[in-house]
């Protein structure tokens, strides 16, 4: 799949060329089309890199401004609104979710806890009754049905990927607390006061900035219906009820539902500026968003495991923390297993090292097969680190 590098924009402190070094490589080597990553140190922009196309017929250059669909890296701004009310006093990672939530009692779910919808351990890692993409697009349909829904394990027990429910049950939670949906509140909290380029769903206004994700190769694609083929029924529906992908993501109708586990659409400045919250121990931009004991609880693992939805694609245990994933042995988010992060769907990344300093964001619209740990998002971790 080689092919020559675009011309790469933006800028690179000399301290770190390994890292537009691996980001050309992802080009040249690893089928990238149009990308982004961005990288802090102690608050400050070391990296901003941009490069390739914005579209598969390669009319549009991916520029500095431009947006794109970055799946489940969505799911860490997300769990930040719920530690910003945590923080306030406002939410209790340790009451009943029905506290807040009183439906959500229904089908034996008296005793889930908030922790359990942060930490992928709640049960509800898919609906068991089919659900299409357009029933996604609709909120309280979605919410409802979930709080209807007998758990598919003991809750607080395992953790199974959350996919697209982990948004709708902490979004809900986040909007019985405060009012809003996690998009509206996440804006006036954060994204607003920061000038931060990240929104869940996408205005309609800036469309013209969005990137068209690209569906991976038709090998790579087979690869990944053969891995479906297998999977266990907690996990089908987690991953495939409704199966959504490249072609979905592209419409309005994607773009302007809330879907706060999947729909985040941002630059990778965007990005590794919301995980330089976590990497800046609660501020970034001179504000304080958390308390840095907020901050420092959302790696609080929660107890390692073969996850019962990823499972079958890692030959490792992973573990949860509240809202995010932590490095751990396998080095997910580098060397530091207490660094955390969260992967997008086809490639995207958002890491967080507070003891490095370090925040990390990168985005691109050529997918993957990988729901975590793409190579080339691996390249440019290992790049970042080896110039630390």
């Amino acid at each position: 799949m080689s092919q020559h590098a675009p011309h790469l924009e933006g800028h690179c402190d000399p301290r770190f060329t390994t890292v537009r070094e691996a980001f050309a490589e992802n080009f040249r080597a690893r089928g990238e089309l149009g990308a982004a990553v961005t990288v802090t140190l102690d608050g400050e922009t070391v990296v901003d890199l941009w490069g390739g196309w914005a579209d598969a017929a390669r009319t549009r250059p991916w520029e500095r401004e431009t947006l794109v669909n970055v799946w489940s890296t969505s799911k860490g701004p997300t769990a930040l609104c719920a530690h910003i009310l945590a923080d306030r006093g406002l939410l209790d990672f340790d009451a009943p979710v029905a506290t807040y939530w009183p439906e959500f009692a229904a089908g034996g779910k008296e005793s889930v806890l908030v922790r359990h919808l942060l930490s992928h351990r709640a049960g509800l890692a898919g609906l068991r009754e089919p659900h299409t993409p357009a029933q996604l697009y609709d909120w309280e349909l979605t919410v409802n049905r979930l709080a209807e829904q007998e758990p598919w394990w003991e809750p607080g027990s395992r953790s199974g990927y959350h996919a697209l429910t982990y948004g709708f049950l902490v979004g809900e939670v986040v909007r019985r607390v405060s009012g809003l949906l996690p998009g509206a509140f996440l804006e006036r909290e954060v994204t607003g006061p920061l000038g931060i380029d990240f929104t869940i769903g996408l205005p309609e206004k800036e469309a013209e900035r969005a990137a068209e994700l690209v569906h991976p190769p038709a090998a790579e694609t087979s690869e990944q219906a053969a891995v479906f083929a297998q999977l266990a029924p907690v996990a089908l529906a987690a991953l495939a009820n409704p199966l959504v992908g490249a072609a979905e993501a592209n419409t309005p109708e994607w773009r302007a539902a809330e879907i706060p586990a999947a729909n985040g659409h941002a630059t990778a400045r965007a990005v590794a500026a919301l995980y330089g919250v976590f990497a800046g121990r609660g501020t970034y931009g001179g504000r304080q968003v958390l308390s840095p004991e907020a901050a420092e609880r959302v790696r609080e693992g929660q107890g390692g495991c073969r996850d019962l939805v990823l499972g079958a694609g890692f030959a490792h245990e992973t573990e949860v923390g509240l809202g995010l994933w932590l490095s751990g042995s396998n080095g997910s988010y580098g060397p530091n297993p207490r660094a955390f992060g969260h992967d997008g769907f086809g490639g995207s990344c958002g890491l967080a090292d507070p003891e490095a300093g370090v925040s990390l964001g990168y985005v691109m619209n050529r997918m993957g097969p990988h729901i975590a740990d793409d190579p080339r998002k691996m390249t440019l971790i290992d790049a970042l680190y080896s110039a630390l």
